[in-house]
């Protein structure tokens, strides 16, 4: 699958992106290339061709992505092949993912205040601005996305 040179950068930057929040590699690419190719689906081939990939590392990244919910599959009538995509209908749910982890997150921040020794007061208090954040972004979340959906219709 032919690629433009722009094409191939923002795979790479979205990798890069994609690593540095705990992918691996081949991971982070194959989330770049499903998001930046024209095509809608992928083959299991174009995906470790295109990538210059090994077909067990294209392997494993594609099982952990469909295991993620990150990507899904189709098959079309009469193809064996299986075509992979990005869940871009998910993203609300991987955001509130997000926000319960922070939440957990958070739990374990007051647990750590609780447990610490005084001895360093500017260390607790910039621990407390976090937690307080973290509470405030939990409370006013479920308002900004209200106030999001009504401003989208």
């Amino acid at each position: 699958m032919a690629l433009s040179e722009q094409q191939r950068e923002l795979i790479e930057q979205i990798g890069i992106y994609h690593e540095n929040n705990g992918f691996q590699p081949a991971v982070a690419r194959v989330v770049g290339l499903l998001l930046v190719s024209d095509k809608p689906e992928l083959s299991f081939d174009e995906i470790s061709e295109t990538l210059n990939i090994s077909k067990s590392a294209t392997s494993n990244a594609l099982n952990m992505l469909l295991n993620t919910g990150h990507i899904e599959y189709t098959t079309f009538s009469g193809d064996r092949k299986r075509y992979f995509k990005i869940r871009s209908a998910n993203w609300q749910d991987t955001f509130s993912k997000k926000m319960e982890e922070l939440s957990a997150l958070n739990n374990l921040l007051k647990r750590v205040l609780e447990v610490r020794k005084r001895e360093n007061p500017m260390y607790d208090m910039k621990l407390r601005d976090f937690i307080g954040f973290l509470d405030y972004l939990k409370q006013q979340l479920p308002t900004l996305i209200e106030k999001w959906e009504k401003e989208k219709e």
